[in-house]
């Protein structure tokens, strides 16, 4: 193995580490993407910075009039990543579940490609960046807790729930007092 080999496998090493320690972080919070989700996704990412960085050179070698943009690989990772996040997500009893854990892994996936790419200082100071961010808020959920509000519609007339929240939102915008 040449020396851009070893290269490649520590992009990988660090992309795969920095998203391991995201993933045990939410694995101890006993969240839906733990460990193996976040090491994979971070795994993968930086992969295919790498491929997209470097994955064709050899056509690039053969052929003058070829062109590559390096960075359609990494925007197709970017979408591919929102689609799992999508996944994340559950609407139940009225509660939107799984947003963190979609954002979680969405920016996992930034810190893979970032390592991917070579930027360790970066992608080292994201990964605690966002293990601040999330051991930050469960301590100030711990410490404030969290509060739920209901709101309650009550239709004098009828009037459909649409019209109403229209016509709530156009008194609103017009700043004329509801009665």
């Amino acid at each position: 193995m040449n020396m851009i080999t070893y290269e490649f496998v520590l992009r990988l090493f660090v992309a795969a580490m920095l998203g391991g320690v995201i993933g045990l972080e939410r694995e101890y919070r006993a969240k839906e993407a733990g460990f193996r989700t976040h090491f994979l996704v971070a795994l993968g990412s930086g992969l295919f910075m790498i491929l997209s960085q470097f994955g064709f050179d050899d056509v690039l070698a053969h052929y003058e009039r070829v062109s590559l943009d390096p960075s359609r690989i990494a925007s197709q990772v970017v979408t591919g990543i929102g689609f799992i996040g999508a996944g994340t997500i559950i609407f139940q009893k009225h509660v939107v579940r799984g947003l963190t854990t979609a954002a979680g892994l969405w920016v996992t996936s930034a810190i893979g490609m970032t390592a991917g790419a070579g930027m360790y200082v970066l992608s080292i100071a994201t990964t605690v960046l966002v293990l601040l961010c999330l051991e930050a808020l469960y301590f100030i959920l711990q410490h404030f807790g969290t509060r739920n509000i209901t709101v309650t519609l009550v239709l004098q007339k009828k009037k459909t729930f649409n019209q109403s929240c229209n016509d709530y939102a156009i008194r609103r915008l017009l700043l004329i007092p509801t009665r």
